[in-house]
């Protein structure tokens, strides 16, 4: 899957060097909530409480993202909080490497980004808030995180789609993809800020050992996809269905209405969300965000210890 060496791009962190000699677990994070998804200090509480949580549940974080030009793969708390309160980053996906390797810039990654550098430094295991998918209205405005699912082989743990996008169209495109859509504790899609959208998932486990297996089977067979573990939002921190989806209906409108489209139109529909629900979708974000990492560093202790009773 890599290499030992790494591009001179690339900086991996003390700790993350010596966990990955060890075999230890690691779980990558995304950096675009943090520099683009949130609000400060919002935004820098969820970046150390996430690592928190990863460590928690026996795993190693490691929060990836640019700075000063350089792909960094672990950060310090440091490093955290300058990320954090960095004004002029980049939002960091695929076609973004280039230019901002070359300038010298700061970003946060993007799920597409995260799940290439992931798959690069040997991380097997990715925790995120939501995927992106099929804008509604824009069935030729697909993310480039599903076709980039469709291509590395890592395990990419989420509360699904954001609700914001087309579910049924998206899942479409994961099909076509080879993706496949695994439900934790679940039998139907979740909605990200709701637990329910109707929509079957593939397969379904109830433990992280049962996940670990499905994703090692699959890639021990040869095949290079995600495998994409969709986790729902505990019952207590849900949002209700009607209440969100008025909401988005409202955003969807207002967005059309000031002509914002294209890569602005995620950060503004879901900011105007938060608006409109009194905040409380930002709350149910992070608290998914936390849930996410908790279920990821599982399944990576468990990809870990069936690796390691493999080779023993």
């Amino acid at each position: 899957m890599v290499s030992e060496q790494l591009p001179e791009q690339y900086a991996l962190s003390k700790n993350l060097v010596q966990a990955r000699a060890l075999g230890a677990p690691i779980v990558a994070l995304e950096s675009a909530v943090i520099t683009h998804g949130l609000p400060r200090p919002e935004n820098l509480n969820l970046a150390r409480g996430v690592e928190a949580v990863v460590r928690e549940n026996g795993a190693n974080p490691a929060t990836i993202a640019l700075l000063d030009g350089r792909i960094h793969v672990g950060l310090s708390d440091d490093q955290l909080e300058a990320l954090a309160y960095t004004d002029n980053t980049r939002k960091i996906s695929l076609r973004d490497f280039g230019i901002a390797l070359a300038g010298g810039m700061n970003g946060g990654t993007t799920v597409a980004a995260t799940l290439f550098v992931a798959a690069r430094a040997g991380i097997r295991v990715f925790a995120t808030g939501g995927i992106g998918g099929v804008h509604r209205g824009s069935p030729f405005d697909v993310s480039a995180d599903l076709l980039q699912l469709g291509k590395t082989p890592v395990m990419v743990v989420c509360a699904g789609a954001k609700a914001i996008l087309d579910l049924p169209a998206t899942l479409e495109v994961l099909e076509t993809q080879g993706v496949p859509v695994i439900g934790y504790q679940t039998d139907e899609f979740p909605a990200f800020y709701t637990r329910h959208s109707g929509l079957p998932v593939d397969y379904r486990v109830d433990t992280p050992e049962a996940a670990a297996r499905v994703a090692l089977g699959a890639w021990k067979a040869g095949l290079f996809s995600a495998v994409l573990l969709v986790v729902p939002l505990p019952e207590k921190e849900a949002m209700p269905a009607d209440m969100m989806e008025s909401a988005i209906q409202t955003a969807l409108g207002e967005a059309e209405a000031q002509g914002i489209h294209g890569a602005a139109s995620t950060p503004f529909l879901l900011s105007r969300v938060s608006e409109l629900t009194g905040g409380e979708s930002l709350r149910a974000n992070l608290a998914l965000l936390r849930n996410n990492a908790r279920v990821a560093a599982q399944v990576a202790a468990a990809m870990a210890a069936h690796q390691k009773s493999a080779i023993l």
